[in-house]
């Protein structure tokens, strides 16, 4: 980790993070975890998937308790913020993940782009949502229908930096091009499963995952009933 991760470099990293009243520090080849982000009621990854779960398992029952969307709640989470779970998800407009999982404010530490793929920018966001404010779980959120993954699944031939997406889609999705049921969701779910492993190549977030301190999972959004599952 000491060639990943400088105290200089952590050092850089905590101040930026001023603005959120946390601050990471590196001791040797160590990660410290400051205190505020990891404090939110001692949630442990296994609590936090299960938080997400049940906020989905509300939202497809039309029962939402809309948690932490009032002004006060707006308030105090402009002081600093203590996200439990982090989303990759897609930039479509069908699927926010705020409202999907019943959660508010501060709560979702998300990063959208079409096809939820796992860019080095992406994967940086998540980083530092989970090192510097303590998120405990990751979810790479596909969907279905996803327009993305579909044009990829096509070969369709794409204008400007469209194609980037279907570049890093395709290399996740050959692996069931032939397999039996329907092609695109197939690939959305694959591809999904591809995003994850290249989130655990980051030694940041592996190293999160081998402490037992962040779980990664998949989810599958349908855009029909509103229901996500878990992959």
């Amino acid at each position: 980790m000491k060639k990943f991760v400088s105290r200089r470099n952590l050092l850089k990293l905590g101040a930026g993070a001023v603005g959120t009243g946390v601050v990471a520090v590196g001791v040797g080849s160590e990660l410290v975890f400051p205190q505020k982000a990891v404090a939110k009621d001692e949630m442990t990854p296994e609590q936090a998937l299960q938080q997400l779960i049940e906020g989905n398992n509300r939202f497809v029952k039309r029962q939402r308790k809309n948690p932490n969307q009032t002004f006060t709640r707006l308030i105090e989470v402009a002081k600093g913020q203590k996200p439990f779970a982090s989303i990759l998800g897609c930039a479509d407009s069908r699927v926010p993940s705020e409202i999907i999982f019943d959660q508010g404010f501060g709560d979702l530490f998300v990063c959208r782009v079409a096809g939820n793929i796992a860019t080095p920018e992406e994967t940086g966001s998540l980083e530092f949502g989970s090192i510097v404010l303590g998120s405990k779980v990751i979810m790479v959120l596909g969907h279905k229908r996803c327009g993305a993954v579909e044009a990829t699944v096509k070969g369709a031939q794409v204008p400007g930096q469209i194609a980037t997406l279907l570049a890093a889609i395709k290399p996740g999705i050959e692996s069931v091009k032939n397999q039996p049921g329907d092609k695109v969701e197939n690939a959305c779910k694959a591809n999904v499963a591809s995003q994850i492993q290249k989130l655990k190549t980051s030694p940041l977030l592996s190293q999160l995952v081998a402490e037992k301190k962040l779980v990664i999972v998949g989810g599958y959004y349908d855009l029909d009933n509103g229901q996500v599952t878990l992959i």
